[in-house]
């Protein structure tokens, strides 16, 4: 049936009105109290029938196609199918698990930027047709492994910002799209729109301006060749914020009335990913380490002394780290800090503290410098904002234990998808209730995707 995975090993806590995100955490922290101080997540599913009903009030008729490779939980793939919501694949293997929800290959769309044949050949025997190319050599690959293919050229932004300097850009430029359409008329493959993204860390929705004036340039190239352009991606960049979605809407509805009115037939898609999911995870680590040294000691030499020498420094060591569910740290900055899930005096002195992970290897640091009340091993510490990168394949790295998962929903979250007819009773055998401020017993708990 559409929508669902038939294998798939889970359930979704559906919570009464007065249970919150707070209760079921509290729970959570108990029952691994008491069997084995494991970190995990909780995932209010909730969230995304929220952030859809938000896209589809602010951008229809703009569709979104989520990107997989941001969270490919299944109950985050399930919810987001049963919304008619449609899917950006960069691998066989995200393709394979769309494809096991019953997504049809329309709504499917490949976007890796530097495909293996092998996975080309996949995509064409699947029916998903379409996919990105940004330049002459992939062009080439898609045409030798994948005929009925449908190209969007993938068009390249200016939105290079100090926080992406280092990341690997794709995208071609207009120059180097009329190159492009000649040899795909050489080789007969069909290019029917334009990619961009503009990246979530550019402030400016200018961008969006130039790079949709760019797109229109590339349709008029087309229409030279002979190409019947259908497609316009907008990419991501959509931060989950609904004053962001507004400014970037504000920005580019005008622009695209003009040059991609309804009646022109382009349909216009969008990439939002950790729009969707960033929000709806909280992940909970366990505290398994601890130092202190003195603050003057950790100076390097010839740096004056700012503060307290008494006052010490702790160092705590966590049961996750960059080879699990902070590994994104390694290319970008955390967004997200630690809150502390003990009660403590409001006058408790705070600390300068630093979080590493588990591996003992000198990129696993979670968080170089914060203030915290002194902690003890055992201790629970919260991170918000942990849906997007963070639960994909996982390193095995020093016997590292992948987080549970744990999934929820409000009684009045059900009731919209009810309302909106995207509820089922195959949907609701996944659902158990669970009352306000119990504990959860092994027996009773979340059904995970482990």
């Amino acid at each position: 049936m559409k929508g669902f995975l038939e294998d798939a090993n889970y359930s979704i806590g559906l919570l009464d009105e007065g249970a919150t995100l707070a209760d079921v955490i509290d729970n959570c922290i108990y029952e691994h109290t008491h069997s084995g101080k494991r970190p995990f997540y909780v995932g209010d599913l909730g969230k995304l029938v929220k952030k859809n009903i938000q896209w589809q009030n602010v951008m229809a008729p703009i569709k979104p196609f989520y990107p997989v490779r941001c969270n490919s939980t299944p109950g985050v793939l399930e919810i987001l199918g049963i919304l008619g919501v449609g899917f950006a694949c960069s691998s066989k293997s995200e393709m394979a698990l769309v494809q096991n929800l019953g997504i049809s290959p329309e709504n499917i769309i490949y976007t890796n930027p530097c495909k293996q044949a092998s996975q080309i050949k996949y995509a064409a025997k699947a029916g998903i047709n379409i996919m990105t190319c940004d330049n002459d050599i992939e062009l080439k690959k898609i045409a030798r492994n994948h005929p009925n293919a449908k190209l969007l050229l993938h068009i390249v932004t200016e939105d290079i910002t100090a926080d992406e300097e280092m990341n690997m850009k794709f995208g071609t430029t207009l120059k180097n799209c009329r190159h492009l359409m000649e040899c795909a008329k050489e080789l007969g493959v069909q290019i029917v729109g334009v990619k961009f993204h503009v990246s979530g860390s550019c402030k400016e929705v200018q961008m969006y301006i130039h790079a949709i004036s760019d797109a229109r340039c590339v349709f008029d190239m087309a229409e030279e060749f002979g190409f019947k352009m259908n497609m316009l991606d907008i990419g991501g960049g959509f931060t989950g914020s609904e004053l962001q979605l507004k400014e970037v809407n504000q920005a580019i509805r005008p622009l695209l009335d003009v040059y991609f009115p309804k009646e022109s037939g382009v349909n216009v898609i969008a990439e939002p990913g950790c729009y969707y999911v960033s929000s709806a995870f909280t992940l909970a680590v366990n505290i398994i380490a601890k130092k202190s040294a003195e603050y003057d000691k950790l100076l390097p030499y010839g740096v004056e002394q700012t503060r307290n020498d008494d006052e010490p420094v702790f160092t705590y060591y966590i049961n996750d780290g960059v080879y699990g569910s902070f590994a994104s740290k390694l290319s970008e900055k955390l967004n997200t800090i630690p809150e502390v899930h003990k009660k403590y005096k409001e006058d408790e002195p705070l600390f300068t503290s630093s979080l590493w992970g588990p591996s003992c290897d000198e990129l696993d640091q979670i968080v170089e410098n914060c203030l915290l009340p002194e902690l003890s091993v055992g201790d629970w510490l919260i991170f918000a904002n942990m849906g997007s990168g963070t639960l994909g394949e996982q390193s095995t790295f020093n016997d590292y234990q992948r987080p549970l998962i744990y999934y929820m929903m409000s009684f009045s979250d059900w009731d919209e998808m009810q309302d909106a007819g995207i509820a089922s009773d195959t949907l609701m055998k996944n659902f158990f209730f669970v009352p306000s401020c119990i504990q959860l017993s092994p027996e009773d708990r979340f059904s995970t995707a482990a």
